[in-house]
């Protein structure tokens, strides 16, 4: 393992980690004033985590070891998964990268917090981990699909290895990334569990899907179960980013490269946080059975562009 393998194993989950609370801060704050409300702080999370950290950790008596366990898994699951998207450099290794491996990867942590929804046995986690998995089955072909399209015009399935093409090269060398884009911007709403899919400042027995599922959980474990939410939400708008407008990246791990391409990292994400408060704020929150129509835009996108690189 060389220098910079070392760096980036150490330096790309730590950003992730670190950012994620002020993604969210963000959004929320941008939704708040656009409704007309002072909202919370932008560092709010922050706060919220340091708070739970702090508090008793409350089990039910009909759970289990998976109930325990489970948020650790969560956590350990997305930091892994967040290796495989760079944020502030690309690294010189083919160890990872995979985009396939990247979203079962994704999927294996949402399967421990659906199995923690339910291990409780109450109602409300049944409820939440039902429809989450039901949502999850009708999105992961989209995310398969987008996979594929990004690797049809790339001409690899390596994450990073897309990054370096486009640095190498412009957007107006690959039209069709705007497209990909789209669809990606809604697998990130999707996953997110943003509006118009599901909201998450709610706690109204019809309307919640993500909340019904960490309602058992409590102190440590609720901040983890947070913190990994907020994880995969910031990898995956690396990911939509470094795909749309990948300029900023160091491919060396210099103290000088690094520190401007966190800080342009960090810029970009916040500008795409804003977009998606400005994103949710337009929406309401769409019917639990008219979600697939929400979906089909991306897989359409997607298939087009497949297509279009067929005909080429």
């Amino acid at each position: 393992m060389n220098w910079n393998t070392a760096v980036y194993i150490v330096m790309n989950p730590l950003f992730a980690l670190v950012l994620s609370p002020l993604v969210l801060g963000l959004i929320k704050t941008v939704k708040a004033r656009i409704q007309g409300r002072p909202g919370p702080p932008v560092l709010q999370q922050y706060y919220q985590l340091r708070k739970l950290f702090h508090k008793e950790i409350v089990y039910s008596e009909d759970s289990s070891f998976i109930v325990r366990l489970g948020p650790y898994l969560g956590i350990a699951f997305m930091l892994t998964a967040s290796l495989f998207v760079p944020m502030v450099f690309i690294p010189q290794t083919g160890w990872f990268g995979n985009i396939i491996l990247f979203f079962y990867l994704m999927i294996t942590a949402k399967f421990f917090m659906v199995l923690g929804g339910l291990d409780a046995g109450s109602t409300f986690g049944g409820m939440g981990s039902s429809r989450e998995m039901t949502v999850s089955s009708i999105i992961e072909p989209v995310t398969i699909m987008s996979c594929a399209a990004l690797a049809f015009v790339l001409k690899t399935t390596s994450i990073p290895e897309m990054f370096r093409t486009l640095l190498a090269g412009s957007i107006f060398s690959y039209p069709t990334l705007i497209l990909v884009g789209i669809s990606l911007f809604i697998i990130l709403i999707v996953e997110s569990a943003r509006v118009p899919v599901d909201n998450p400042e709610t706690h109204l027995e019809l309307t919640m899907i993500h909340e019904a599922m960490i309602l058992e959980q409590s102190g440590p474990k609720l901040a983890l179960v947070e913190l990994a939410s907020g994880v995969r939400q910031t990898v995956l708008m690396a990911l939509l980013i470094n795909v749309t407008f990948p300029w900023g990246l160091a491919g060396l791990a210099g103290c000088a490269s690094l520190l401007l391409a966190a800080v342009t990292m960090a810029v970009k994400m916040l500008i795409l946080a804003a977009t998606v408060g400005l994103f949710e704020s337009l929406l309401a929150k769409i019917r639990f059975f008219r979600l697939p129509d929400f979906f089909m835009i991306a897989l359409f996108l997607s298939f087009i562009t497949i297509v279009f690189e067929l005909l080429r």
